[in-house]
């Protein structure tokens, strides 16, 4: 059996991908790792992705190998490079940032993409992972990651889905949500907008399944 290690820097990551897998791929064996220190420390350091941030996830990283991963799929849009770093490190496991497979996706369409997120440095890291040329059109929910911590899923949705509408005014022809804990809205944002909505957790489980398999 395939063992997949999922590693979450948010708690309201782990929901949704599990229920993805359970979904999409109910064969695959999955272990959860969370640090729901790491975006905390991110927002209020300072200090960006620096060495010690790079460390915590070499860390995390090598102790899915050791327990036997076949496969790491990082939860939290916000650490591109540390992953990245991950990645080189271990060049025979594949490892998926979480907006890899979705960016994919999503590239392969015309016209403007709308990326909406919640979390504000998901905004200044992600965009640079789109392929040259591809147009983006941005967009903060503020307030919504905000609601969902204080358990107001509704209001999170609303947030969201009040960003995917504005994009859809702005000319974007699909919205892509930024993070795993988003996922949740989809259905929101398609109402509102009436575009396509592709979310990082479906095109995630699709991307690693296919690259295990590949390298199989």
């Amino acid at each position: 059996m395939t063992r997949i290690a999922l590693i979450h820097a948010l708690a309201h990551s782990v929901a949704p991908i599990n229920a993805a897998f359970e979904r999409d791929w109910p064969q695959a064996m999955r272990m959860n790792l969370l640090d729901d220190s790491l975006s905390a420390d991110l927002a209020r350091n300072g200090r960006g992705l620096d060495a010690a941030m790079h460390e915590r996830f070499a860390r995390l990283a090598q102790y899915a190998v050791d327990t036997g991963a076949q496969g790491i799929l990082f939860t939290c849009s916000a650490f591109g490079p540390c992953i990245e770093a991950v990645a080189r490190s271990h060049a025979d496991v594949p490892v998926l940032k979480p907006n890899e497979a979705m960016i994919e996706e999503a590239a392969q369409g015309s016209g403007k993409i709308g990326l909406v997120a919640t979390f504000a440095a998901t905004l200044e890291s992600m965009p640079p992972e789109f392929p040259a040329g591809t147009g983006l059109e941005l967009a903060l929910a503020e307030g919504a990651l905000d609601a969902l911590n204080a358990g107001d899923g509704e209001r999170h949705d609303a947030l969201i889905a009040a960003q995917a509408q504005a994009l859809a005014a702005r000319g974007c022809t699909r919205i892509a949500l930024a993070q795993f804990s988003m996922a949740r809205a989809r259905t929101a944002c398609e109402a509102a907008s009436g575009l396509p909505v592709l979310t990082t957790v479906d095109s995630a489980v699709r991307g690693l399944r296919q690259r295990l398999s590949r390298s199989s």
